[in-house]
């Protein structure tokens, strides 16, 4: 697999939920720059110990 894709939606509150389509991987953020910041964050502690794929899309829906 060489893309992760995310689907976004924003919650009532004005946050950000991020649920990866592809993998178990499930993040929030206050705004869209903390969002990205989470996925990258969540991608890399999924991927600990083995490679990461190349892309990290976000689909805001």
């Amino acid at each position: 697999m060489d893309e992760l894709v995310f689907e976004v939606t924003q919650e009532a509150d004005g946050g950000y939920v991020a649920e990866c389509l592809n993998e178990d991987i499930f993040t929030q953020g206050d705004t869209w720059g903390d969002l990205r910041a989470n996925v990258l964050e969540a991608v890399r502690a999924f991927y600990f110990d083995s490679e990461a794929p190349a892309r990290v899309r976000l689909d805001p829906v």
